[in-house]
């Protein structure tokens, strides 16, 4: 298989060789600006995502881990606090609540979303719980409604790693702001992807806010502000966490595009799922799961569920195609997490799940041609097994 027909899990190429014009001219207006972080552009992107999301507050950092992890702090999570997540998600979920010295609890998730199972959260509840931390995943969010009712009754935060849930909605509300906040991840591959790193915090708390902004740059600020007020005056250990002006003009760029981005990937899932369908049985395609309020699909990746998964990603691979495994082990498996007590529930979902999803190649850039062929090569694959 040449490069030239190989199809990469993600490629971003066309629309950079479409946009080099602008791209060149993004790059040229940040070096002569002479600003290079946390300038206002930033500022501007910021705005922005506020716009879109509805968020009174949107806070650009480095990246959409150092976004999980600020949040964590500035809504007060810290030593001695459990925090419940899913157990199938990936390892910066459980990881960022590490960093904060507090626990993770891992519980099972819910078939089709993927997203934490509010009755096996309720049952993991303690007098150390200080939080519920869902994370929306692949194409949907969480039953929000359901953990939100659970988070209150409980008198728990609800803080989501919403880092994959750019534009996904639920009852008219944004990923992220049901409860104290949210993330946004900009890695390249995400839905709403920047040119290396950078990440995003958003929240209507005006003090979550408030913190967010001094810990993303050292602790400094009296309010965290990206000009002078507060310069050098220091509250609280923070973090090294800018974002980069050329990321933030990059971003804005991607963000005119976004709705119609969105709308290919749609495309390209239906057309998955009719040239899947006669594999119903043997290949499980994405589907709605049932929630109090439902949402809308925003499809990061398309993820199915299949026999003999990894033998299916090794013929893929063979004949060209890029695939990715989410996940091949929940938490509950990973050697950092395994011995801590609250990585003893079980979770069923969770680990046939593990041994079973596989997402296939879905970005703009990627054409209906090379969709028909990697449907093609799933059914080769499973024909020539029967």
């Amino acid at each position: 298989m040449s490069d030239a027909t190989a199809i990469p899990f993600f490629s971003g190429a066309a629309s950079a060789r479409r946009d080099r014009t602008r791209l060149e001219a993004m790059v040229r207006q940040v070096a002569a600006s002479g600003r290079f972080t946390s300038g206002p552009v930033t500022a501007e992107l910021e705005a922005a995502i506020a716009a879109r999301t509805g968020a009174r507050h949107a806070v650009a950092v480095a990246n959409g881990t150092d976004a999980l992890v600020i949040l964590l702090r500035a809504a007060g999570i810290g030593p001695g606090d459990e925090v419940i997540v899913p157990a199938y998600t990936f390892f910066a979920t459980a990881s960022c609540v590490l960093h904060v010295g507090a626990e993770p609890v891992l519980v099972d998730v819910l078939p089709g979303s993927y997203a934490m199972d509010p009755a096996r959260a309720e049952a993991a509840i303690t007098e150390r719980t200080k939080a519920i931390m869902p994370v929306h995943l692949f194409s949907q969010m969480a039953d929000m409604e359901a953990l939100k009712d659970l988070a209150d009754r409980h008198g728990l935060l609800l803080l989501e790693d919403s880092a994959e849930g750019i534009d996904m909605r639920a009852g008219g509300v944004h990923a992220g702001l049901w409860g104290s906040g949210g993330v946004l991840s900009f890695f390249p591959t995400k839905t709403l992807g920047s040119l290396g790193d950078a990440g995003m915090l958003l929240t209507d708390d005006d003090d979550i806010a408030a913190s967010a902004r001094r810990l993303r740059l050292h602790g400094q600020g009296t309010d965290g502000a990206y000009d002078t007020d507060g310069a050098y005056v220091y509250q609280e250990i923070g973090y090294n966490s800018r974002c980069d002006e050329l990321q933030s003009a990059f971003l804005l760029h991607r963000l005119e595009r976004l709705g119609d981005e969105i709308g290919r990937r749609a495309e390209l899932a239906a057309r998955y799922d009719r040239l899947l369908a006669p594999l119903a049985g043997t290949v499980t395609t994405p589907w709605m799961a049932p929630a109090k309020t439902p949402s809308n699909q925003v499809y990061y990746v398309y993820l199915i569920e299949c026999d003999r998964r990894d033998e299916l990603a090794a013929y893929l691979e063979a004949n060209g195609v890029g695939t990715e495994a989410y996940y091949p082990r929940p938490l509950t498996q990973q050697p950092l997490l395994a011995p801590l007590p609250g990585s003893r529930h079980p979770v069923p979902v969770s680990d046939a799940s593990a041994r079973r999803a596989l997402a296939l190649p879905l970005y703009p850039d990627l054409t209906d041609e090379q969709a028909d062929r990697v449907a093609a090569l799933v059914h080769a694959f499973y024909g020539a097994a029967s």
